[in-house]
């Protein structure tokens, strides 16, 4: 009890740190990623996971689940969007061919990490060190993902298209959900029996990531995301480190050179990432005492995860999100990018599950060793 009274107060000391150092909308936003990192890792709810059952086992109950957080999303979300259109904005996207070979490279590479952006976060705070690896991997990849991001999308890409602007609001809803159904539809029907529908865990972690998405967006101002928190910090890494970025296109727009020069506090998406891991942190210590995570993965093994984390930081950056900013926020506040990137990045999870064995060439590792 006095470890867990302990965990309790730190987090609770972390929060008010925030708030005094940035302010109550900081302090808030931190507890949304911390609800995140409780809901993710307490209730063993993620995205990569489900996808690779789902393919591989034929087990579609994440995958219906995860549909079912971004319809219930989407239900408060668009219409939300609709009534403060100069208050909140939505995670919307150009489809292109940068977008969606970055979709199926992270599908790929997500299944060799064996988490997104996201999962890589969680398994990070959880004391896994393959996670942690490749969240390192993941920042410097999504660093020089933004370095590169404007030679890629001039290879092409259409307009921004949303579900509310090309059939209006109350429609562009009810399409999303039917999609969201029609998916969830097949997914059941190629399904074993017995693994179709989820059961109350998933239920119940499908109804807080709506929760916490929708609080994020009020709170924020725009949908949860994963990716350019972590390209920033890369940025200020390299910055620290003696970097010029101020001849960088996309670090010197405006608005991403005032947050490269303002603290990582100031950053919505940081925000969220950072309270991410220590509510999967918090999790993990309040169910055992912290013990050292034995690996039994090859040096040649290590820098695949190295190199898997810089393909994921990369390819998310190229496609304009990951599980989270595209696949999940892009669907659930109308982006027709979020749709494409789902079919292009579960076709190229197919290709990471070959992979994986092959990469990783390595006994199955525990994501904590029992206490």
């Amino acid at each position: 009890m006095t470890r867990r009274a302990g965990l309790a107060a730190l987090a609770l000391a972390a929060l008010f740190g925030v708030f005094w150092a940035a302010g109550p909308r900081a302090a808030l936003l931190l507890a949304i990623g911390i609800g995140f990192g409780l809901t993710l890792e307490g209730l063993r709810f993620g995205f990569a996971g489900p996808w690779r059952r789902m393919a591989a086992e034929r087990d579609a109950r994440g995958l219906i689940a995860q549909l079912l957080a971004i319809g219930a999303t989407a239900a408060v979300a668009m219409p939300l969007l609709a009534a403060a259109p100069g208050e909140l904005m939505g995670a919307h996207a150009p489809i292109g061919y940068a977008m969606l070979g970055g979709a199926f490279a992270f599908g790929a590479a997500m299944q060799v990490a064996m988490g997104c952006g996201s999962g890589t976060l969680v398994n990070a705070g959880s004391g896994n060190l393959v996670g942690a690896v490749a969240l390192a991997g993941f920042i410097a990849g999504s660093f020089a993902g933004a370095l590169h991001l404007g030679w890629w999308t001039g290879l092409g890409h259409l307009p921004v298209l949303t579900v509310q602007d090309l059939l209006g609001e109350g429609a562009g809803l009810a399409v999303t959900l039917a999609g969201l159904g029609l998916v969830a539809a097949l997914a059941a029907a190629r399904a074993e029996p017995g693994q179709r529908l989820p059961g109350r865990r998933l239920w119940l972690a499908a109804g807080l990531l709506a929760a916490l998405a929708l609080a994020n967006l009020v709170v924020a101002g725009q949908p949860w995301g994963i990716v350019y928190g972590l390209g920033l910090w890369g940025a200020k890494l390299a910055v620290a480190a003696g970097a010029d970025l101020s001849a960088a296109p996309f670090w010197s727009e405006p608005a991403h050179a005032a947050r490269l020069s303002a603290s990582v506090l100031t950053d919505v998406t940081s925000l969220t990432n950072l309270g991410l891991i220590l509510g999967a942190w918090l999790v993990m210590r309040w169910r055992a005492p912290a013990t050292p995570q034995v690996g039994r993965l090859t040096a040649p093994s290590w820098a695949a995860v190295l190199a898997t984390g810089l393909v994921l930081g990369y390819s998310a950056r190229l496609a304009f999100g990951c599980n989270v900013g595209a696949f999940f926020s892009g669907i659930s506040t109308g982006s027709l990018h979020g749709w494409a990137w789902f079919a292009a990045a579960f076709a190229g999870s197919t290709l990471g599950l070959w992979l994986r064995p092959v990469l990783l060439r390595a006994a199955p590792m525990p994501r904590r060793m029992p206490a």
